[in-house]
């Protein structure tokens, strides 16, 4: 038994009551039959209800072995359960006690969920997950649609499963993504295949230029050891937290073991993924783990694969859930790719993989007003230089409209049509021999976009109390919403294709560059010695007859292709890599910007 006096701070010397508590350690691997024998032996009958809560704290409590990720991405030909020939489907999962259940989509028998669930893997060994899939009524029980179950016994280890499972009792299939891992760490040599020099030397051959034209689709290979993490933020309220690390690479999910009670954290983990695309981008979170709730959010880091330095362990400061200014805490990094050239550049101009779980977006005042000056910004340009244009026509410079005269004159008698990728060649090499001689403003422009992030997410962080109160009104509002959003992202698009081109030009992407350059290069020397007509000609019959050649060919645009590869100015400040001096500069200016807002 124990007792507790209670005192008030404010006034020390007064008695206001004590506690008294009956007190029962356990340890964790005594057997749950014998904590409960305890529990009866030492409590009294009036304390049952605490006596239940406890046993089932103690149960949850049990060691695991590691986190089985579900990725539930869409079902396919369900079955109709509804008079009008379509479902309200929604999903169910269970292993043991623990139990999920997906959102509803409706009328539809091919739902899109793209949702995500986590089950702990204990040592009782039960790694069945049975699915359910059942149909959404009102008024009467819900209809059963099919069942499938995952034995996750035959899955390997730090590797995500695509599963497309058929239901049975019913019809129809449901797409799953499968990950399994937070296992704990073991011996490093084991599955660290850049330590040993013969798995290397496999690794380098493999990705060599001597087999450029084999296995296409195996772009490359990276390993990702996560070591430590210092300074993190404190989240729970004994001044310390529980944390674990989340590393992804497009739809593929990886994380470390918990670290409890701990604000730096040692993983000394080792992941490896095989890269799909080369442009790719590397996302490692930080999150704290909670028994009861959704894990907390630390910090992250945005990694291009091409920024990557191989062998070098590096600490990279933590990010804010937007990727736009600093978080607490440092992570460190040590990383190695290794990818072949050839197969890369091919897989630059086509399709992007698509991500199947990405935040949600919704209507933001703040985001619509930043996207709409992102735009503002792209048109002003094109403005300006149309003023420069019409100005030689105004001969408000002589000098200048003489030299432009005569420039038109000499191109126009003498164009041919390899001078169009000429020209675009030329701009690209100047515009990379001044990053070169660094007379460029690239970093200049970055932490000024920085600035302007931070300034758009405090006015958004400063309504979010004011959003709270007009719930009501944007549910009866929802229609609007729907346009709002898609107005917002339309300004989302147009700024980033243009940001996209511009960053090709200012070698944004020093691979992409090089890439455009010899795009650029073939392209003049081809237009130069092939007459065009015969050009045009392979090109009609290339694309009138791709659907032919291959009817599940997904006809795309290479260009488009291409561009996509580049990072908008928003994902160039995403990607920045933090420094002391810069995020220390980002704080200030927040404070500065925080201090002007409440200044009357």
């Amino acid at each position: 038994e124990v007792t507790l006096n209670l005192k008030d701070a404010s006034c020390p010397l007064q008695a206001i009551g004590s506690l008294l508590m009956t007190v029962t350690l356990l340890s964790r691997e005594d057997n749950p039959k014998d904590a409960k024998m305890i529990l009866r032996r030492n409590w009294t009958t009036t304390c049952k209800l605490q006596n239940a809560r406890l046993l089932e704290a103690h149960k949850k409590d049990q060691l695991w072995r590691g986190v089985a990720t579900i990725t539930l991405i869409e079902g396919r030909g369900l079955k109709s359960m509804d008079p009008n020939g379509l479902s309200d489907p929604y999903v169910k999962f269970k292993m043991g006690c623990q139990k999920y259940k997906s959102k509803v989509i409706f009328k539809t028998l091919n739902p899109h969920w793209r949702e995500q669930f986590d089950f702990l893997l204990t040592n009782e060994k039960n790694d069945i997950i049975e699915i359910t899939v059942w149909d959404k009524d009102t008024i009467k029980k819900d209809d059963f649609i099919g069942r499938c179950q995952i034995d996750l016994s035959g899955l390997s280890v730090e590797h995500t499963h695509k599963l497309d499972l058929a239901l049975s009792e019913g019809k129809g299939h449901v797409v799953l993504l499968v990950t399994l891992t937070a296992t704990p760490p073991v011996n490093e040599s084991a599955i660290n295949p850049m330590n040993n020099d013969e798995e290397r030397r496999s690794i380098m051959a493999r990705y060599s230029w001597i087999r450029s034209l084999f296995n296409i689709r195996d772009i490359g290979f990276i390993q990702i050891k996560v070591v430590k993490a210092e300074g993190l933020m404190v989240a729970d309220v004994m001044g310390s937290s529980d944390p674990f690390c989340v590393i992804e690479l497009n739809n593929d999910r990886l994380q470390t073991h918990t670290i409890h009670r701990s604000l730096n954290p040692v993983w000394n983990k080792v992941f490896t993924f095989d890269i799909k695309d080369i442009h790719s981008v590397l996302e490692v979170s930080v999150y704290d783990e909670d028994r009861d709730r959704r894990a907390d959010f630390l910090g992250k880091v945005a990694i291009p694969l091409l920024a990557i330095q191989n062998g070098e362990e590096k600490a990279y400061i933590l990010k804010n859930k937007n990727l736009t200014g600093a978080s607490k805490g440092v992570i460190y990094l040590e990383m190695d790719v290794v990818y072949n050239v050839v197969r890369a550049s091919i897989r630059t101009i086509t399709p992007k993989e698509e991500k199947y779980i990405e935040e949600e977006r919704k209507i933001s005042k703040e985001l619509l007003q930043q996207n709409y000056h992102r735009v503002r910004r792209c048109i002003m340009v094109l403005v300006n230089t149309g003023r420069y244009i019409n100005s030689w026509f105004e001969w408000e410079s002589t000098r200048r409209s003489v030299i432009a005269f005569t420039v038109y004159l000499v191109v126009v008698w003498n164009f041919e049509l390899f001078m169009a990728p000429l020209m675009l060649l030329l701009l690209l090499m100047y515009n990379y021999w001044l990053i070169r001689s660094g007379k460029d403003n690239t970093l200049h422009s970055m932490e000024e976009l920085e600035a302007n992030l931070i300034a758009y997410e405090e006015d958004e962080e400063d309504g979010a109390d004011k959003e709270t109160e007009k719930k009501t009104l944007l549910d009866k509002l929802f229609a609007i919403q729907e346009v709002g959003v898609a107005v917002q992202n339309g300004l989302d698009e147009v700024a980033s294709f243009y940001e996209r081109i511009k960053n090709t030009f200012n070698w944004t992407i020093p691979f992409l560059g090089w890439l455009a350059v010899f795009f650029l290069a073939v392209a003049t020397i081809a237009l130069c010695f092939i007459p065009l007509r015969y050009i045009l000609l392979v090109y009609g019959v290339h694309k009138f007859t791709k659907k032919l050649r291959n009817p599940f060919l997904i006809d795309n645009n290479e260009l488009l292709d291409f561009l996509s590869r580049v990072p908008s100015d928003v994902q160039v400040v995403h990607y920045h890599e933090l420094t002391q001096e810069s995020s220390q500069g980002l704080l200030v200016y927040k404070k500065k910007s925080n201090t002007t807002i409440k200044t009357p």
